[in-house]
């Protein structure tokens, strides 16, 4: 399941500033930058819970710039460009416990877990099915004739900043059976601000398909990787080929993921098959066109 933030230690009391409505408050700028420090600190439950004591923490704790930094933190990623919303709604839409199976397909959901997040400074994507780092990027050609051929593909006009990414486990796409045991692996990236978005929460925004392909052989595993071409040479992403680092040994049946500054991978080892079938898919914006959250999806045969 999706990770949960948790306070190791509880906060011990003290004393606060009292508000008061007199034209000369009766705190320095001292307290605020103390409590400012103090702030930066807590987890996101926490600083509500600390707003929520009087006006001053109020005004103070719900500045914007501490929750910028709240954010960025737990999220684990650097700064990134100016974002549309406000930072108390993008740290809520991260880590409320949802995800992009809640509003759409909830029958079919059964299980996630969060990856972590990474950025895009590029608008251009790489999406690859095999953890093998390639010496150079493919020639391009059409989506599907670079799936059929090298398994992998290029994305453009990707919005760029910081992403987030899911693994998924959704029950078999093709049937309306509960007693079905097919199950499906999804790495499900997207935009942090995409649930914030009111295409997205309307349903107008959809999913569309880039193309798909079957393995019809033995396959060891279920792996994916999407990456940042800009950065496809960075240190960072050649360590997500590194697959000693992360992957789980043959006999390691428990799905495994890894995530660098700008590129994000899983993999899962499979039992004896008969193949699996890999499906691309894209969401993009209705204003902008921009691609705001990309799966790859992997189903036995």
């Amino acid at each position: 399941m999706g990770k949960r933030l948790r306070v190791s230690k509880s906060i011990c009391s003290c004393a606060s500033p009292r508000y008061s409505s007199s034209s000369v408050p009766p705190f320095s700028r001292h307290d605020i930058d103390v409590w400012t420090e103090i702030a930066k600190r807590l987890d996101g439950k926490s600083l509500v819970m600390l707003a929520a004591t009087n006006k001053w923490f109020l005004s103070n704790i719900m500045e914007d710039f501490i929750w910028k930094f709240v954010c960025l933190r737990d999220l684990q990623i650097p700064d990134c460009d100016e974002v549309k919303f406000k930072w108390i709604k993008i740290y809520g839409s991260a880590f409320d416990g949802s995800h992009s199976y809640s509003l759409r397909q909830k029958d079919k959901h059964i299980d996630w877990m969060r990856i972590g997040a990474f950025s895009f400074d590029s608008p251009d994507a790489f999406l690859t099915e095999k953890l093998i780092r390639p010496t150079k990027l493919p020639v391009e050609d059409t989506k599907q004739n670079m799936l059929d051929s090298d398994r992998c593909c290029l994305v453009h006009n990707v919005k760029t900043g910081m992403w987030i990414a899911d693994l998924q486990l959704v029950r078999c796409p093709v049937c309306n059976l509960n007693t079905c045991d097919g199950t499906m692996q999804v790495l499900d990236a997207r935009h942090a601000e995409l649930f914030l978005n009111e295409g997205y929460k309307n349903g107008s925004w959809e999913y569309k398909p880039l193309g798909s392909h079957d393995i019809k052989r033995n396959v060891n595993s279920a792996s994916g990787a999407i990456l940042d071409i800009k950065h496809f040479k960075s240190p960072s992403t050649t360590d997500l080929f590194n697959l000693k680092s992360w992957v789980g040994k043959p006999n390691d049946w428990q799905p495994k993921a890894t995530v660098a500054d700008n590129a994000v991978a899983i993999n899962t080892n499979l039992q004896d098959n008969e193949g699996l079938q890999i499906k691309y898919h894209v969401m993009t914006s209705g204003d902008t066109d921009e691609v705001v959250a990309i799966r790859i999806s992997q189903q036995l045969l």
